[in-house]
């Protein structure tokens, strides 16, 4: 238990490196010979983004954008809103948005629609976690690194209500027992 919640399952720090520096390498080979644009989503993405810029070892540029669908609520409302825009240009390059999870889909399809207007080269998406209980949009993600069936995710970047984020492993919480 962590607090008032059951943990069921638990990612650890060392499987996370592992993920991290495979997905570096992938986009490494991949982008040889281009300088790949990586866009994190904020706030959840800043460990993950992080860890994978610094295992990639070729040219790129950064930037992010900040998208709210959660509120404070365990699930999403569903109103999803950009506050923060990319500010490097894209057009004409190869774009990767870096996710630290895709839970519904519905925020990062809503992101790539927007992404695709400032007419990059392609769009990829490469995301930590790929959760599949509550998908409600298919979206193609290129490069994932782990497989989540349910449970609200929490640690390595990702919280709940601001809590959690500081966790060096990640935890999957069953949300609906809090006794």
């Amino acid at each position: 238990m962590i607090g008032q919640y059951h943990i069921l399952e638990k990612i650890p720090e060392k499987k996370i490196r592992q993920q991290v520096r495979r997905l570096a390498r992938i986009i490494t080979q991949e982008y040889q010979s281009r300088e790949p644009v990586l866009i994190g989503v904020l706030n959840g993405v800043f460990l993950f983004f992080a860890d994978l810029v610094r295992e990639i070892s070729i040219p790129l540029k950064i930037d992010f954008v900040r998208v709210v669908s959660y509120g404070s609520q365990d699930v999403s409302s569903g109103k999803i809103t950009l506050t923060k825009d990319i500010e490097v240009p894209i057009e004409g390059k190869p774009v990767i948005i870096i996710e630290d999870i895709v839970d519904t889909g519905l925020t990062l399809c809503h992101l790539v629609n927007h992404i695709k207007e400032k007419k990059p080269e392609s769009v990829k998406i490469c995301a930590l976690i790929s959760k599949l209980e509550r998908r409600e949009k298919e979206i193609q993600i290129d490069y994932w690194g782990f497989e989540i069936k349910e449970g609200f995710l929490v640690g390595y970047g990702l919280d709940y209500n601001e809590q959690f984020r500081y966790l060096p492993y990640i935890l999957s919480l069953d949300m609906r027992d809090k006794s």
